[in-house]
């Protein structure tokens, strides 16, 4: 039987990694998981807790709005107000989509189609790729040369990224008709600054793009590191519109809580579409996410002290036994270079092996398209002592390094 639009896709790498695991465990081996990056953190209490309540009342089990209900789009206009400094009209300047991913996916609709091309960084987060594919359209990678590479310099100046970005677009055709960012970024954790994001926003009024800004790590930064949003820099709703999610910051990835804000046009067609696609999250779901960002704006906070302790942790334990990496500023990910002396297996098979000797699941980095083979990414979702458990298994099998 021939399919339409999954024909092209290559083999999904993390399942073959996620295979291994689960036969080691069916097994009988304590393999610790630090490749999916699915928090396992808590929610806000006080969210679970309206959450219950409100699935409770019957006046919340029908249909929804695709949109999101008034008082959920005026939350996320008052955090982007306190966080950002940001004015947001929750009427024309906010949507909300049931998780980043279809946020994305369903705006690549609306933005692109067959003939037309976007711009995406390399490597990359397989549906950043993968969205304007959907849609029909090309893509053309920007390799992310030059960001978060230094330690001393981990907010990054962009100037390799945005050189690149200038080639690619210049080089392209068609020329493309959209840009999809993310900072910081999955799963390089690179971020970049504010003067950057400038950039970017005067890049797209010269060129007539439009600039996609995933900002799902919004929240998750460390070391003094604020990550900017793009609405910040004057003129970008003019250009650009961005994703936020409740799912890292708030820890709510099953949540599939998120929201499109920014320029009113794109936010109005992506609207527009879903009003024919979707009658919304459960209302439930949307009453408990307006506690938490009203209620327990705080809990990102929380939520990334467990994760600095987690990094510190896995590049402190790692660098004890040589594979020294610089401690990312952002992100719940930690993107290690694979060691010099089994880079010839390629990430893959890298991967593979750590599964099968050290009992250690991470990501192959060839998952994250090109750029990304020589690399594993390790997800921050296990305490401590499993952390230090996963560094002794390693220790027992990189022991050349």
């Amino acid at each position: 039987m021939e399919f339409r639009r999954i024909n092209g896709l290559p083999p999904y790498v993390f399942a073959e990694i996620d295979a291994l695991k689960l036969a080691a465990r069916r097994a009988g081996e304590d393999v610790i998981d630090l490749g999916f990056g699915n928090p396992d953190i808590p929610s806000p209490e006080v969210a679970v807790e309206k959450l219950a309540e409100a699935a409770r009342n019957p006046r919340n089990h029908r249909y929804s709005s695709s949109r999101g209900i008034p008082k959920l789009r005026q939350a996320v206009a008052d955090l982007y107000l306190r966080r950002c400094g940001v004015e947001l009209d929750p009427e024309r300047e906010v949507v909300a989509t049931i998780g980043a991913k279809e946020g994305l996916s369903h705006l690549m609709w609306v933005l692109v189609g067959p003939g037309d091309a976007a711009l995406v960084p390399a490597p990359s987060y397989p549906i950043h790729i993968y969205a304007p594919l959907f849609a029909g359209a090309e893509v053309r990678m920007v390799a992310l040369d030059g960001l978060g590479t230094d330690p001393d310099d981990a907010s990054g100046t962009g100037e390799a990224f945005f050189a690149n970005l200038v080639e690619a677009f210049e080089s392209a055709w068609p020329k493309p008709r959209v840009v999809i960012l993310s900072f910081p970024h999955n799963p390089t954790t690179a971020c970049i600054d504010l003067a950057t994001m400038a950039r970017l926003v005067e890049f797209a009024h010269a060129r007539g793009v439009v600039l996609v800004h995933d900002f799902a790590y919004a929240e998750t930064a460390f070391d003094g590191y604020v990550p900017p949003s793009i609405l910040e820099v004057p003129g970008a709703k003019e250009v650009a519109v961005e994703l936020y999610t409740l799912t890292k910051s708030f820890s709510m990835a099953g949540w599939r809580m998120a929201f499109l804000v920014g320029n009113a046009e794109v936010v109005a067609a992506l609207a527009k579409l879903k009003s024919y696609l979707d009658y919304g999250v459960f209302q439930p779901i949307q009453i408990a996410s307006i506690v938490a960002m009203n209620e327990a704006s705080e809990y990102p906070k929380v939520v990334n002290d467990v994760y600095l302790s987690r990094r510190d942790a896995l590049c402190e334990g790692l660098g004890r036994i040589g594979w020294h990496i610089a401690k990312p500023k952002g992100t719940m990910f930690v993107w290690a270079p694979i060691p010099e002396s089994y880079r010839h297996l390629g990430s893959l098979e890298f991967a593979k092996f750590l599964v099968a000797e050290a009992k250690v699941a991470t990501a192959p980095g060839v998952g994250f398209g090109p750029g990304g083979d020589g690399f594993v990414r390790f997800a921050l979702i296990e305490n401590e002592q499993r952390i230090g458990q996963a560094v002794r298994g390693l220790r027992r099998v990189l022991d050349r390094l």
